[in-house]
């Protein structure tokens, strides 16, 4: 078996046993809980029946009791798996394994093999077996893990003398309830929903519009862990050096990174395949999965080939449904407004023409919503006080050292700007923080001029599950101070000031550019008429206000693009251009109406269209107004005759 570790514990010997056949016998009663001890120990409780020629006795020796026994057969095991999974709080697993909390080639100087006598005592350190008591031709023994072992299968044997004997397998795991383990969690309502609740929802949407999807985590279900037990030994790490990978598997940091490159597949047999063409031929629209069991059993049954397809909350409650498997606290997270930043500037360039068209000049991004994950542990190679949340993203976005990867990253590291700290922090720290820079380009002349810079547009309404129930809560704030604060601004001058200077900063190196920024006289949103529906008439408003005290006339150019949740653009469905007549300080409604015919056949899962406009009064800067419709599905209304003493309704989305 893959990334398997040994545990050999040794008996008490006989005085001579060359003579004396050993037949064992192997049983196990079925899964069990107790508190896990205090110290760095977790607590295995075997009962093994041991058969001699002689009673047990005491020998006097100075280590302490031992026993002394003229022949020693082996008849049988107890492993005492109902008490000791309720123990470990590994009873929710659906699996007749012994599944454990801690405290391919086996090796004790890798740590991944272990040899310890049985004694009266144990050791802080490392593995041992204590004596706890003898009936008769019964010894009890408890087997104590360090907290810092290295997590997955392990096989344990019993050395007699000169023999060794297979006593089975067990899986070891992080265990959260243990204040010596990094994955510690002490608030135990936390702790339930982190590691223990086994179904979510996960937030999605626009910052205008902000919903939900349910998600079956699962992670107890049968074969789950096995499964994601495998994912770590398909990884490139595992492949190019077994030994050194399973040794490193104690480490959640380490076990974060790997599972955030193994999730996706862009690089090795990794769980899921991302699309975001909108067509999903061969596989499964992302929208249409609604929980990770039946992604990850696809993905054993199919021989470990990526199962089609993923988008980001697919990755992201995927991802979730592992770390909680491992026993590592975690949970979903949700970006909206998520600046994808390719030049590590910390700005996100966006181009629109004149007429209002959105420009691919850029290959920054800003996705109306971005999910990724959040894991709780330490954090040794920074130091205490970045411990805690650390981001994972398995979503495939950028390279990292070479493989599509992401994390950890310290969410206070982020907090703080401290973008010089591993790993990936310059990414994570602009998708939430991101000044958004807005460009006019003029293809005819190929000049842009630089049109408005929003501080405070990336990074908004960060979410996720409340503990204990469905509601949605702002963790915002622990991403960043709030958006205008002086100390807001001054993280981000300090994150800047930490990145080296990169040559693709400018992303107008060799064309015109106008730099001059002019104070706009006039303002400008979209307003959104009634529910917009798929089939029916969108209708929004554009509302245009004169900010001074003279006359204004204004050009406005209006553009309407489907495009996909990430900011990809899909198809022009509407435009419209129109000069409008402004008196001082007067506001005034223009309407916009976007039949089905337009839209129909370019609408795509998402239900997303993107309203443009620019608007410029005479001789001054352009105002560039922009926003994202999402279109609802329309209901189905079901009469049922017949029923009781009328009708009844019912409807259901489609």
């Amino acid at each position: 078996m893959k990334g398997l570790k040994q545990m050999d514990f040794k008996a008490p010997p006989s005085t001579d046993d060359s003579h004396h056949e050993r037949k064992p016998g192997i049983e196990s009663n079925g899964p069990q809980k107790c508190s896990p001890p205090g110290g760095t120990y977790r607590h295995i409780t075997l009962q093994a029946l041991l058969w001699a020629h002689e009673q047990p006795h005491t020998c006097p020796l100075t280590s302490g009791p031992l026993f002394c026994i003229t022949d020693l057969k082996l008849q049988n095991i107890d492993w005492q798996k109902t008490s000791n999974r309720q123990a470990h709080h590994t009873d929710k697993y659906y699996s007749q394994d012994l599944i454990l909390r801690r405290g391919p080639y086996p090796s004790e100087s890798a740590r991944t093999k272990a040899v310890f006598p049985l004694s009266n005592g144990t050791r802080g350190d490392s593995w041992s077996a204590q004596l706890v008591s003898q009936n008769n031709n019964t010894l009890t023994i408890s087997i104590f893990s360090p907290a810092n072992a290295p997590i997955g299968w392990y096989t344990l044997n019993i050395q007699i003398n000169n023999y060794t004997l297979k006593l089975g397998m067990f899986i070891l795991l992080f265990n959260p309830w243990l204040q010596a383990d990094g994955v510690f969690m002490s608030n135990q309502a936390e702790r339930e929903e982190y590691v223990q609740e086994d179904a979510g929802v996960i937030f999605v949407g626009s910052t205008d519009r902000i919903s939900m999807v349910g998600w079956n985590f699962g992670q107890f279900e049968g074969d789950i862990l096995n499964i994601c037990l495998s994912i770590l030994d398909n990884s490139l790490n595992f492949r190019r050096d077994p030994a050194t990978d399973v040794a490193r598997r104690s480490d959640p940091k380490y076990i974060g990174r790997v599972l955030s490159a193994m999730i996706n597949s862009n690089d090795d047999n990794g769980v899921l395949a991302g699309n975001w063409s909108g067509s999903y031929t061969g596989g499964r629209d992302p929208r249409n999965w609604n929980g990770s069991v039946e992604i990850l059993k696809e993905w054993k049954s199919s021989g470990f080939r990526p199962v089609r397809y993923g988008q980001c909350w697919v990755f992201a409650g995927t991802l979730n449904t592992v770390l909680r498997s491992f026993g590592i606290p975690s949970r979903v997270i949700t970006n909206f407004s998520s600046a994808h930043d390719t030049d590590r500037n910390l700005s996100v360039d966006v181009y629109y023409d004149p007429m209002g068209n959105p420009l691919d000049k850029s290959s920054d991004s800003i996705w109306n919503f971005h999910v990724w994950n959040e894991a709780w542990f330490v954090r040794n190679d920074l130091g205490s006080s970045y411990n805690g949340w650390q981001v994972l993203d398995a979503t495939p976005q950028e390279r990292s050292q070479g493989v599509f990867q992401c994390g950890p990253a310290s969410v206070i590291a982020i907090r703080e700007g401290d973008v010089n700290l591993d790993f990936d922090m310059p990414f994570i720290f602009a998708e939430v923080n991101a000044d958004r820079i807005t460009w006019i380009y003029d293809e005819k002349s190929n000049t842009q001029k630089q049109n408005s810079v929003a501080t405070y547009g990336v990074g908004k309404y960060i979410s996720t599950k409340a503990v204990g129930s469905y509601s949605r809560i702002d963790v915002t704030e622990k991403y960043k101070y709030p958006e205008g604060s002086s100390q807001e601004r001054k993280v981000f001058e300090k994150a800047k000031g930490k990145l080296k200077p990169n040559s693709s900063f400018s992303p107008t190196s060799g064309e015109n550019i106008e730099n001059e920024e002019r104070e706009p006289s006039i303002s400008g949103k979209f307003k959104v008429i009634g529910t917009p529906t798929v089939g029916k008439e969108v209708n929004l408003a554009l509302i245009l206000k004169n900010l001074t005290s003279d006359m204004k006339t204004v050009t406005v150019n209006m553009t309407a693009w489907t495009i996909v949740y990430n900011g990809t653009l899909v198809q022009e469905v509407w435009k419209d251009s129109v000069t409008i007549s402004l008196d001082p300080e007067e506001e005034i409604n223009y309407p916009v109406k976007i039949t089905y015919a337009q839209y129909e056949k370019y609408l795509k899962a998402d239900n997303m269209i993107q309203t443009t406009a620019v608007c410029q009064a005479s001789g001054e800067a352009e105002v560039v107004v922009e926003r994202v419709v999402i279109l609802d599905n329309p209901t189905l209304t079901l009469e049922v005759k017949g029923w009781g003493k009328g009708t009844s309704p019912a409807s259901q989305p489609l």
